[in-house]
């Protein structure tokens, strides 16, 4: 995906990113992924590169653990992440193609892994991710969904703002194709701004999903040694079983 190609949430609507997610809420789901790269890692965890780090959510959690360095493709929404997390480094950059000259114990790809729609553009995200590991460090992507997990459904949500700014969306999940390699996720977003004024804007995300054999053997030609890691997340909107995706760099 081009930076000029970004969806609203990560561009125009970037400011309000924070109330539709909350930082605060991804405590429990940081925990997890930490102590996966924890428990996988052949080395200390000092370092993590976030590949597609977004607003900050969960490096604002693991960042107490490690020194962070987050990568993201939106400007946008490293401005708001480095308002959350001013302590860490932020490099504008795109997960398929950049090279910081220099390796990190673990990277760690969360759900923007979902903005790879093909399986050249997934590959091209875990050569980044083994480039830039140290032999012994470990990669975590812990995308939305597989080919086998993926279902329609519907989400709402949003927060407040001390400010008086206020957002809730509907968040509805398709698989137009069964069988491709993508699917849409469409959002329907009410802003409400500290004046009272408000208005809806839509959104829709186009996502990459495909079969947990496939991320398998995408790792392990990368050079990776890979695993398949469940876990199950209990958080403030209920509970989740996450499927995660590790590779060891070997040495």
């Amino acid at each position: 995906m081009a930076s000029s190609q970004l969806p609203l949430m990560y561009s125009r609507l970037a400011p309000w990113f924070h109330l539709l997610t909350s930082p605060a809420s991804y405590e429990p789901e940081a925990e997890i992924y930490l102590g996966v790269m924890q428990e996988y890692a052949r080395r200390p965890l000092e370092t993590l590169l976030e590949l597609g780090s977004g607003g900050g959510n969960n490096a604002s959690h693991y960042k107490n653990h490690v020194r962070a360095t987050l990568v993201d493709l939106s400007e946008d929404m490293l401005a708001l992440s480095r308002s959350i997390n001013p302590e860490c480094e932020h490099i504008r950059g795109d997960m398929r193609t950049v090279r910081l000259g220099r390796t990190f114990d673990a990277v760690f790809v969360h759900d923007a892994v979902a903005y790879m729609l093909t399986p050249e553009d997934l590959a091209a995200a875990m050569e980044t991710a083994f480039e830039h590991l140290t032999p012994g460090g470990v990669a975590l992507f812990a995308p939305d969904c597989t080919r086998e997990t993926l279902v329609p459904e519907t989400r709402h949500g949003g927060h407040d703002d001390p400010d008086g700014r206020a957002l809730r969306y509907l968040e509805w999940t398709h698989d137009a194709a069964p069988g491709d390699t993508s699917y849409d996720v469409d959002y329907a977003i009410v802003l409400r701004e500290a004046d009272g004024a408000t208005r809806v804007e839509y959104d829709r995300h186009t996502c990459g999903v495909f079969p947990r054999a496939q991320w398998l053997e995408l790792l392990r030609a990368a050079g990776f040694e890979p695993a398949l890691v469940e876990r199950r997340l209990v958080d403030e909107d209920g509970t989740y079983d996450l499927e995660l995706f590790v590779g060891v760099r070997p040495g």
